[in-house]
């Protein structure tokens, strides 16, 4: 069927790798993935000409236990799970394009989103703004079963820390979600870019297409005051109270929490 994931996350999705993309298990749905192209993600690298896998990831968003499925139509939440080709895209490893999440009609916000990492390692890199001046700038790294939190209205990439490792991972999502790309693409990415070193560490270059910033690489944060629980996989916790994860679709429910957010 496929390959299990290093950590278990409640719901049987197994990995494949040619094609790239996922099988469900029983009582599991989710619709057919699709494919992200070198080329299609070409505008955000720091080298636009640099070779790698053809199919870097595939992404399947609206992944549930059937069971769920009316509890998440009717809290306009979704869970999206992707996976990476392992390599590398010229000298970054592989990662996402870097996008902003569209303001959805029904809240009035650019969501949040949670990430959970599955297997590999990775790198969340968020920065507050998609402008001459990105504001704070974070990569907060994630090892299997570590859940990171986005806040609302960054710009964000998720990037593979391990070339040698496929990176998957699932996240918590607005059902009317939409991707902003302009605004990166207009400064070839974001703010600072991952370079894998030949020892196959990440090291950090600015992008010189913004003001000057720092960035801070951190383990990811205490998201209690979230409502959020360590050492359970995220798809158990909303099975358990399907509210929790509510401000997702609606983010003015943990209003406060986004002021001075830290990753």
């Amino acid at each position: 069927m496929g390959e299990k994931t290093t950590f278990y996350p409640g719901l049987d999705v197994y990995i494949r790798q040619d094609p790239l993309g996922f099988a469900y298990g029983d009582g599991v749905c989710g619709p057919a993935p699709e494919q992200r192209t070198l080329s299609q993600i070409r505008g955000s690298l720091r080298d636009a000409n640099a070779s790698g896998p053809e199919i870097v990831y595939a992404i399947a968003m609206d992944v549930s236990k059937k069971e769920h499925r009316q509890n998440l139509l009717d809290r306009m939440l979704l869970f999206g799970v992707v996976t990476y080709a392992s390599g590398r895209l010229g000298d970054e490893p592989i990662r996402s394009q870097g996008h902003i999440h569209r303001v959805s009609e029904h809240s009035g916000w650019s969501p949040p989103e949670i990430y959970e990492i599955w297997s590999g390692k990775a790198y969340i890199y968020m920065q507050e703004k998609a402008e001459d001046h990105p504001g704070r700038c974070f990569a907060v790294y994630a090892e299997p079963g570590d859940v990171v939190v986005v806040p609302p209205f960054w710009a964000h990439a998720t990037i593979s820390a391990d070339p040698n490792q496929a990176l998957t991972f699932g996240a918590w999502c607005d059902r009317e979600y939409g991707f902003e790309y302009d605004e990166i693409k207009a400064r070839n990415g974001l703010a600072w870019y991952p370079i894998v070193e030949k020892d196959g560490r990440i090291k950090w270059v600015r992008n010189e297409r913004y003001e000057q910033s720092e960035l801070v690489v951190k383990k990811p944060g205490d998201y209690s005051r979230l409502g959020i629980t360590s050492n359970q996989p995220i798809y158990e916790q909303f099975a358990e109270n399907p509210d929790r994860f509510q401000f997702v679709s609606k983010p003015g429910l943990k209003g406060k929490s986004w002021i001075s957010f830290t990753p």
